[in-house]
């Protein structure tokens, strides 16, 4: 498969398309991540950011390097965005979970 997009020049658009998956994929689980843990989950965002860029690094093949490298910046994103989502909980935009407290993140 991987030829195949390398031999078509297709290599640019795979990367475009996962991309666009990617972070389609990361906005939900931000809103559910801020909404059963709030903002306790920001090192889960890190961990997972930090061995994305290791596999990245360790992986030769370009495609699926630069895929790890969209999860893990994706991934550094998000701990940007669960603190934001928590803004947006308390301005009344998203829907608060009632069994955690909001004041304990």
């Amino acid at each position: 498969m991987i030829e195949f997009l390398s031999q078509n020049n297709l290599t640019g658009l795979a990367i475009g398309i996962a991309t666009f998956v990617i972070i389609g994929v990361f906005h939900p689980i931000v809103i559910k991540a801020e909404y059963y843990c709030g903002t306790k989950c920001w090192w889960v965002f890190l961990i997972l950011g930090i061995s994305f860029i290791v596999l990245s690094i360790l992986i030769k093949e370009i495609l699926v390097s630069t895929i790890m490298s969209v999860l893990a910046f994706s991934c550094f994103w998000s701990i940007l965005e669960v603190f934001q989502q928590k803004q947006r909980v308390q301005r009344g935009w998203f829907p608060k979970n009632p069994k955690r407290d909001a004041d304990s993140d």
